[in-house]
């Protein structure tokens, strides 16, 4: 669920689950019940209708199971492709590389990648990246911009990256 914390949609799915335990059960949800269980994720409207509209899809095409390759997560309501290289890298084990808020700060702060969009963000590091790494390297860039590439004050006297670091290099030029 995006724009939200991971706290708080983890505050939120267990009655989510509870309620409609699998896709045909979603698929058959009340919309206005959706949107009050979901109505602390933020957006709720479009993220309820993007839940039951992706179970009816998942129920429709795929007789209720998630499609296995990046294009098909693609075609479902509400996923983009962040959502897409997470399903294929922890629930397919498949090469993924999701770029959240940290990934990008992260790869861009490194110098790993110079984009101003996380699309961009992406398509560059899986360029220079192996894809037998990719599900590493989105949870090591994500671990990192969480413990100490924070996006208002990055610890840099904690890093172990500093001498990599485009970043760390241009703050302590004088």
């Amino acid at each position: 669920m995006a724009q939200c914390t991971d706290q708080q949609v983890n505050r939120v799915t267990p009655a989510l689950f509870a309620r409609y335990p699998d896709v045909c059960a979603m698929a058959g949800a009340d919309i206005l019940d959706l949107e009050e269980m979901i109505k602390s994720v933020g957006l709720y409207h479009s993220k309820a209708r993007n839940l039951k509209n992706m179970a009816r899809m998942l129920v429709d095409k795929y007789q209720g199971q998630v499609p296995d390759t990046f294009e098909q997560l693609l075609e479902l309501p509400g996923v983009g492709r962040k959502t897409a290289n997470v399903v294929i890298a922890v629930g397919f084990d498949g090469p993924g590389l999701g770029v959240d808020t940290h990934v990008h700060r992260v790869a861009n702060r490194l110098g790993l990648v110079d984009s101003r969009d996380r699309n961009g963000t992406e398509k560059k590091l899986k360029e220079i990246i192996s894809p037998e790494q990719w599900n590493k390297a989105h949870h090591l860039l994500i671990w990192h911009g969480r413990q100490v590439c924070k996006a208002r004050k990055p610890d840099c006297s904690r890093c172990v990256l500093q001498e990599y670091c485009r970043y760390y290099r241009q703050q302590n030029q004088a």
